[in-house]
């Protein structure tokens, strides 16, 4: 199945347009998003100034430069925050060397960009924009990017489901383990709660990309209300909860659907979980403020280690 994004901009608002073509058969979803003043300004000095070498129409042999999809998730990896993000991209931009750049395969392949000493504003503005919004992704870029970043073959068999789901959810599982790591021993805990905020979806939603599958991971007790278990999942907990209460084993779920595959895993607390989910009276201060902040309604507190704190829910197609 092939995907493409095309995005088009009309009288201030923003239509992104997925189409999923298979064979003779196309699926077109049409989504239109309202932009900011600032956003249709960020968007259209990002056309003006960035296409004519970032364009992702341009056919992937005759490039000067990464389509800005790239550039976007190369610095959404490198940083923590959007603050950081924009940082990140105007001190580039600003001075533009091999040490300032996150993008060193790009640099190899298509040398460092020269100076064009655009107005620190403007640059803040086109990187407003491209945090918060849906980049167009050129046809080739998701092969090209699975293959620039597959290092070894899945380890699994096919027809082995269990060990495919836990494929999915090991490898996310590491990235977001190693960025929470870095965000913890730069900032501390705080900056460990600042992380999820801002950068759990985004790297998650990555690596579903990469494997082209669904991932979510979902809980009885959400930090962030889109996390939310539905009643099948739910019901799933449950029984893993059951699992540990009882000192049984505990098993992944499969659910075979159709064509469909979904796997159900358990996410167990351990000592660095109860930093930011242990009982708030054991939470430092400064963790129990930026929580109140940016989770009013949370619910992810109070557990214990070995406590069933959600569950993996993936759903990726029948072999």
């Amino acid at each position: 199945m092939q995907k493409k994004l095309i995005i088009s901009i009309l009288s201030g608002f923003l239509f992104l347009t997925l189409i999923n073509s298979c064979q003779n058969e196309a699926k077109t979803e049409t989504v239109t998003v309202e932009l900011s003043e600032a956003h249709q300004e960020g968007l259209s000095l990002m056309i003006q100034n960035c296409y004519t070498c970032h364009n992702p129409q341009t056919k992937e042999g005759k490039r000067l430069a990464p389509p800005m999809i790239a550039v976007k998730r190369h610095y959404v990896d490198a940083t923590d925050t959007k603050e950081e993000f924009i940082a990140a991209f105007a001190n580039f931009l600003e001075n533009p060397t091999r040490e300032n750049s996150k993008m060193p395969n790009a640099i190899k392949r298509f040398g460092v960009m020269p100076n064009l000493s655009f107005p620190k504003e403007k640059i803040q503005l086109i990187a407003d924009y491209l945090y918060d919004n849906e980049i167009e992704s050129p046809e080739w870029f998701e092969e090209h990017y699975k293959r620039e970043h597959a290092k070894e073959k899945p380890a699994y068999k096919p027809g082995d489901y269990v060990s495919q789901g836990m494929h999915y959810a090991l490898t996310t599982k590491g990235v977001l383990g190693k960025n929470l790591m870095g965000a913890i021993k730069t900032k501390g805990t705080e900056g460990a709660v600042t992380f999820c905020n801002t950068k759990a979806y985004p790297l998650t939603d990555s690596m579903a990309t990469f494997h082209d599958v669904s991932i979510k991971r979902v809980s009885d007790k959400p930090r962030n209300p889109e996390n939310q278990a539905n009643e099948k999942e739910l019901a799933h907990i449950q029984t893993f909860k059951n699992a540990i209460a009882n000192g049984e084993e505990i098993k992944p779920i499969i659910e075979e659907q159709g064509k469909a595959i979904r796997f159900y895993a358990p996410i167990k607390t351990n000592e660095m979980c109860l930093q930011c989910h242990g009982k708030k009276e054991s939470l430092a201060e400064s963790v129990n403020a930026k929580l109140a902040n940016l989770y009013p309604n949370d619910k992810a507190t109070g557990y214990n280690i070995n406590e069933i704190r959600g569950i993996w829910s993936i759903e990726f197609p029948k072999e």
